[in-house]
């Protein structure tokens, strides 16, 4: 089977690429590509003048609920949410039902994901048993069954020893943990960012320090055990200041960024509404400044949604009453180009590096990359269209968003897979 795409601009930043070309697919691998790169006889075609061509994005920080919460996720609706979001790969979170914390659970989740034929699903491990935070779960039977990290998710292991030996197993078995930072002594059933939009609302409030006290922590913990740890939704200026600071101190540690935390800030949240809950919380206007610079120079690595679907009866009853998160997997990309690149925060390139080559990196993958012979993973933008988010046409289960009824700039028009078009925008 062959497919070339044509006359498109090609960004890969893994080879330093960034021309207008074409990409000649031969059996779902990349054969040719560059502006020498045609069509032979009997070969599919797509004009791809005025779009990106990029390399297949990769989420590294998705919810999927299956098992046990299907009623605000399945496998199969995360997975095509992603493809819908140009998502060729994502990284499952362990905080299901029962948690994934066994082989079991994680041969489970690659069956409904081969099931469901949609983004490639890759399970992260629970670090402790059923995410308890007194034992280790069986790491090595996980790895063995193909987890691509490990992590506590949605919650920090309180015992520091713990932490260690968690981190030093993980590093004999080649994985990345990844860290939710929460000092949990420091939040105290709060539910929004310590600002004065929270105590106009009388809401109980989350510190930054809170966040920044457990990064700092670990940033040590990982410096000992020398291993590598990727942070998970950076939400504080510290936070970003203090990853900075572990890496230019050698310190082996990646970091995200959510595009809920770097478009919106405490000061944007019209009231009472629990479209706007979520974990880390919107920060203020200075801690949104400092994730754009840290995405700017480098210190944050990657962008991951943190999609968090959930029912709506879990997301209408205000702050104190709802659940924390977003569903995030369908508006990434146009929150992306509408307030990273058409600021000029960040370049085209920069963007796809963090969005597809770094996570490819950070997980140790072969992907995120254009390159000749690589799995034809493929993602085709239209930078300059505007769109409507409209939750209703969400592949998701999970219609939470604050961004219902914004105008965005940038969509997905394909997302292709092993050299097959998985996803199609008609409406180019």
């Amino acid at each position: 089977m062959r497919l070339c795409i044509r006359s498109g601009r090609i960004i890969d930043p893994a080879n330093h690429r960034d021309e207008t070309g074409g990409v000649l697919i031969e059996d779902g691998i990349i054969a040719a590509v560059g502006p020498e790169a045609d069509a032979p006889d009997a070969c599919e075609t797509i004009d791809a003048s005025g779009l990106w061509v990029t390399p297949g994005w990769i989420d590294l920080h998705t919810h999927l609920r299956e098992p046990g919460f299907e009623y605000k996720e399945t496998v199969y609706q995360g997975a095509g949410a992603a493809l819908k979001g140009g998502f060729t790969t994502i990284c499952a979170m362990p905080n299901t039902n029962p948690v994934t914390d066994c082989a079991e659970i994680v041969n489970f989740v690659h069956a409904k994901a081969q099931e469901a034929g949609g983004a490639r699903v890759l399970p992260i491990g629970s670090l402790t048993e059923g995410q308890k935070g007194a034992r280790l779960s069986r790491m090595e039977d996980m790895a063995a069954a193909g987890v691509c990290a490990f992590s506590e998710d949605g919650k920090s292991v309180a015992d520091a020893f713990l932490m260690k030996e968690a981190l030093r197993k993980s590093g004999t078995l080649g994985l990345p943990v990844f860290l939710h930072c929460e000092e949990p002594s420091l939040v105290r059933g709060g539910v929004m960012h310590e600002s004065a939009a929270a105590r106009r609302l009388g809401l109980p409030s989350i510190s930054a320090d809170a966040e920044e006290v457990i990064i700092a922590r670990d940033l040590i913990l990982a410096q000992y055990a020398d291993v590598h740890i990727h942070i998970c939704h950076i939400s504080t200026a510290g936070g970003v200041r203090l990853l900075r600071q572990a890496k230019q101190a050698g310190v082996r540690a990646s970091g995200e960024v959510c595009p809920h935390h770097f478009t919106l800030c405490c000061e944007d949240i019209p009231g009472d509404d629990g479209m706007y809950k979520m974990n880390p919380p919107l920060r203020s206007a200075r801690d949104r400044l400092a994730l754009w610079e840290g995405l700017a120079d480098g210190t944050i690595d990657a962008i991951a949604t943190d999609h968090a679907p959930h029912a709506p009866e879990e997301k209408n009853k205000g702050f104190m009453g709802s659940a924390f998160g977003v569903a995030g997997l369908e508006t990434a990309l146009a929150l992306c180009v509408t307030r990273l690149v058409r600021p000029k925060i960040l370049t085209p390139s920069q963007l796809i590096q963090k969005c597809a080559a770094n996570p490819a990196k950070i997980l140790g993958i072969g992907a995120g990359t254009l390159s000749v012979g690589a799995r034809a993973d493929i993602t085709l933008i239209d930078p300059q269209k505007e769109i409507m988010v409209n939750p209703e046409t969400f592949f998701s289960k999970g219609k939470n968003t604050p961004f219902g009824g914004w105008k965005l700039i940038g969509a997905v028009v394909c997302t292709i897979m092993d050299g097959r078009i998985v996803y199609a925008n008609d409406h180019r």
